[in-house]
């Protein structure tokens, strides 16, 4: 079979899915990614069959090269600048990224797959964010695939931008595409700039774990392995230009998320008497709570109150289910932390 496009394959959903995609299929992955601070080779190197090639999403003539030379019919897009915090400081590189690049993509596409003729079938997956629908009130519905945009950070509303830009693809020059709107994701080969890992990270090395407002903040959260099988039904049966919500079912504030990492951190301190020899500096090293190094903030600018998704048309169009728990998917991935310091403890220097 022809290999499948990955962009932002070395980041952390991408890299996550380069890896299920390998185990559930034969079939060879290109990954494409920059490379910045969020990408990290090592996450792949591993991953027999994927071959990663370093090059910017907005060199288009470098993507429709990948394109024809490997016979690729289908590109899943993650590649995007997403992390609110950066977005706030410095905007412009969401754009370039999230708008400029995701259309380096589609014109490439557009060039290989439609203007040069032929009618063999192709796909375009864009994976986008929850964050494009704004802000929800307590009581308010969940997000559905029909919510009106209102995106309140610069890194939604680039999202949003790249979005549009696909289904204005599908309609105007019939490329076929699908997009799918996630959760917040967590999982093994996150950044650690992001909350649940910085936090673990932060406990572990006796820093405050620093609560923006009052803690409140909802999220729905989904663990990555099931983000991934979501992209795969998506891929295998999804309408061509539709949108499909992919959500983890478990809406949480952000201080029960912070109370879980604490609990599952002691836990796993209390199991394993080497951990206090590895981490001198974190309370449960000392027999101390992790909750401890709690600390409220100031919140951040524009800080979204409450995300949730209403998956009911990827269940009922895509048989998707989500398989892990929030508690189940955290102790995997606090374990994985563990197990793997030599992956995350070289990014600290970054």
């Amino acid at each position: 079979m022809a290999d499948i496009l990955v962009t932002g394959g070395a980041g952390f959903i991408g890299s996550n899915f380069v890896r299920y995609w390998r185990e559930q299929r034969n079939q060879g992955v290109v990954v494409l990614d920059a490379l910045t601070y969020a990408g990290n080779a090592a996450s792949i190197a591993d991953v027999e069959g994927a071959t990663l090639v370093e090059g910017d999403i907005c060199d288009t003539d470098l993507v429709q090269k990948l394109l024809r030379d490997n016979d690729i019919r289908t590109i899943v897009h993650f590649a995007a600048e997403s992390h609110v915090d950066r977005s706030i400081t410095g905007p412009h590189a969401f754009v370039q990224t999230n708008v400029i690049g995701t259309h380096s993509l589609l014109r490439a596409a557009k060039a290989e797959w439609l203007d040069r003729g032929g009618d063999e079938p192709h796909r375009f997956h864009h994976v986008s964010t929850d964050e494009v629908y704004g802000s929800l009130g307590a009581d308010d519905p969940a997000f559905s695939e029909t919510t009106a945009y209102a995106p309140n950070s610069p890194y939604s509303a680039s999202k949003a931008g790249s979005d549009h830009l696909v289904r204005a693809y599908h309609h105007t020059f019939g490329m076929d595409v699908v997009t799918t709107n996630c959760s917040n994701n967590y999982g093994p080969y996150q950044f650690p700039e992001k909350l649940i890992p910085l936090f673990l990270i932060n406990a572990l090395e006796g820093r405050n774990l620093p609560i923006y407002g009052d803690g409140m903040n909802v999220r729905d959260w989904l663990f990555v392995t099931d983000h991934c099988r979501g992209i795969e039904l998506a891929l295998e049966k999804g309408k061509p230009g539709e949108v499909y919500n992919i959500g983890g079912g478990e809406e949480l504030p952000n201080l029960t998320v912070i109370e879980t990492i604490c609990d599952v951190v002691d836990q796993a301190f209390a199991k394993d008497p080497a951990l206090r020899e590895r981490y001198p500096d974190a309370p449960a090293a000392r027999g101390e709570p992790t909750e401890s190094l709690k600390t409220f903030v100031e919140d951040r600018k524009g800080h979204d109150r409450r995300y949730a998704i209403d998956e009911r048309k990827a269940r009922a169009e895509l048989g998707y289910v989500p398989a892990v728990d929030f508690k189940g998917g955290m102790e995997r991935t606090i374990a994985w932390y563990l197990a793997n310091e030599d992956w995350w403890r070289p990014l600290l220097a970054r």
